[in-house]
């Protein structure tokens, strides 16, 4: 049965997520540009055996207010909020989302029995947005959200031009965009604040899985490439003909992952 599990963040404000199924429970930390609903597949397919909280993070829910400098700091307290009302989850993260859950992860391993992380943009070697952040917040700030996320997608994310240009072209797309812009634009600069370098992480001695796609940017599995050599515990599961967005166009591929990682970490 679907419910909404609704707890208080460090701040006070109220942290929402879905909760659907039994068993050991699964945390997901959702990706920016979408919500909890973007993982709904994945988790659909993992019920039967698991109980599946997926995260409503706060900044991308419709109605959110942003208070600037968004800091991961407060995603990491908002994951740790839910985490406190399961038993020892397997904490699941993509994208800006698995950075939330590495900062939840490094403030309280012992939260976790584990950690699945899809591709977390990490500024190993250099920022994750930079100049290109700049210039997306000059962009939003004029009161233009969908140059932001061109920007964002073109620069940042590093998406063949040919690609931004065919996603930009159709309506719907520049809509949804537009309505996660600010938040996205936030998550950029509050990645980019945590500063160059992950050493942080080399004492997280939690099991780790860790996934990328054939077909995603070099950067992202370079970076991924670089936390792999940086944690104590971790191994790679590439999905070859994949990229960055598998959670929707393979999500029976990103479930079978998580299931059997996730029966060995409870085994």
């Amino acid at each position: 049965m679907l419910i909404t599990l609704d707890v208080s963040g460090a701040d006070g404000a109220p942290v929402s997520a879905i909760d659907d199924g039994k068993g050991p429970a699964t945390l997901i930390a959702h990706p920016g540009s979408s919500d909890a609903s973007s993982w709904s597949q994945v988790a659909g397919l993992l019920t039967e055996e698991f109980r599946v909280v997926r995260i409503q993070r706060r900044i991308h829910a419709s109605d959110a207010a942003i208070a600037l400098p968004h800091t991961m700091a407060t995603e990491a307290t908002n994951v740790l909020a839910v985490a406190s009302q399961l038993s020892r989850p397997l904490l699941v993260g993509h994208s800006s989302g698995a950075v939330a859950a590495l900062e939840a992860a490094l403030a309280s391993p012992a939260a976790f029995a584990g950690l699945v992380l899809y591709e977390p943009p990490l500024a190993t070697r250099s920022p994750i947005a930079g100049e290109a952040g700049a210039r997306a917040r000059a962009a939003l700030n004029a009161g233009d959200p969908v140059a932001a996320m061109e920007i964002h997608m073109r620069d940042i994310v590093k998406v063949p031009e040919a690609d931004v240009t065919a996603r930009f072209a159709l309506a719907d797309a520049r809509r949804q965009f537009a309505r996660f812009a600010a938040a996205q634009i936030a998550d950029n600069e509050a990645m980019d604040a945590l500063g160059v370098g992950i050493d942080r992480y080399v004492a997280l001695e939690l099991p780790t899985m860790l996934i990328e796609g054939e077909r995603s940017p070099a950067h992202l599995r370079q970076g991924l490439a670089d936390l792999a050599a940086t944690l104590p515990h971790a191994e790679i599961a590439t999905l070859d003909g994949q990229d960055h967005i598998a959670h929707l166009t393979a999500p029976d591929r990103i479930a079978s992952v998580i299931r059997e990682f996730a029966r060995r970490v409870w085994q």
